[in-house]
């Protein structure tokens, strides 16, 4: 019977008191403890999920295997470098690291440790996402937004890496082909930061992105849209709902489509498919640390390893700095 990697979670505030919730709930996990620098809220913690509270960063990475760091953004590299020396696995909350320059000094230094990075972008497991693997998705053009309420946490950061960069990262997983161009533009509304960007991307085989994020909006979106030959999807992250219409030769039913249209173009009988897949009803972030878990055991791969998130991280911060650079700040 095979042992159980033993984890610890480094950040138990927002975010990683989700992580240490999930840890002590799979299986194949012992949670060893948990470590933060506030330790009233570590023991907290610690108690509500039966676990060991440390005082010494240093002594809980010496007694795991793996480690989950939810820290701010400005502490990832030193972390994340001194887990990877002492040999652990690392899963670290997007973005990787504050700048690409340190995400490649990890992503080397885990290479030659054979260490595994994993990077917490989240929205690649949402749910209305899931159907699409069902389809052969060749986008010609993708129109992403993803607005949001003004709200204090968080506003310290750019909205590009702190809201945007989940979208570039979907992109760059949709449209595997070089960046030729990136335009990009922005205004800070509520903060001193950029409060609501756009920015449009060009690739290689012909392909385009539209990107809009903010975080002054009234209402939550987060929607995307792809447009390719014969294929339209749209899909609302926020509700699960994911819509397909597909154009196909000949008037035969499709086993699975919700409404057919006919319809005649250059001559040809051709027939609009609507589809509306059912979603899986899964705890996105459940998944992803269980994925982290068995890449840790060699039975998976990361489903955002070090490099893409590493990629993610260099085109916001190009957006980011063209923004400024627009806005002469």
């Amino acid at each position: 019977m095979q042992s159980k990697t033993k984890v610890g979670v480094i950040g138990v505030g927002h975010l990683g008191k989700h992580h240490v919730q999930h840890f002590s709930n799979i299986t194949d996990v012992d949670l060893q403890g948990i470590y933060d620098i506030n330790p009233e809220v570590s023991e907290r913690i610690s108690r509500e999920h039966k676990t060991r509270s440390y005082s010494s960063l240093f002594e809980l990475i010496e007694r795991v295997d793996a480690v989950s760091i939810v820290t701010p953004t400005k502490d990832h590299k030193t972390i994340a470098k001194k887990c990877i020396e002492e040999g652990k696995h690392v899963f670290i909350e997007k973005p990787i690291t504050q700048t690409v320059e340190e995400a490649d000094e990890l992503i080397e230094l885990a290479k030659n440790k054979n260490i595994i990075i994993q990077v917490g972008h989240i929205e690649r497991l949402n749910p209305a996402l899931i159907p699409l693997k069902n389809y052969d998705i060749n986008p010609k053009f993708v129109e992403v937004q993803r607005l949001a309420p003004y709200m204090i946490r968080g506003s310290d950061i750019p909205v590009v890496l702190d809201l945007m960069i989940h979208d570039i990262d979907i992109v760059l997983s949709l449209i595997p082909s070089p960046i030729t161009q990136i335009e990009s533009t922005g205004v800070s509304i509520m903060t001193q930061s950029v409060d609501i960007a756009n920015a449009r991307i060009s690739f290689e085989n012909g392909a385009i992105a539209n990107l809009t994020s903010s975080r002054v909006a009234k209402d939550r979106v987060r929607k995307l849209k792809i447009f390719q030959q014969d294929l339209y999807i749209t899909v609302d992250f926020l509700i699960g709902l994911t819509e397909i219409y597909k154009a196909m030769d000949g008037n035969q039913g499709q086993p699975g489509a919700i409404m057919t249209a006919p319809l005649k173009a250059n001559g040809q009988n051709r027939q609009i498919i609507y589809e509306k897949p059912s979603i899986p009803k899964t705890d996105a972030l459940k998944m992803e640390l269980e994925n982290f878990v068995k890449a840790v055991k060699g039975e998976e791969d990361p489903i955002v390893d070090g490099l893409s998130g590493r990629n993610a991280l260099k085109i916001a911060i190009e957006i980011q700095n063209k923004i400024l650079e627009d806005l002469n700040i």
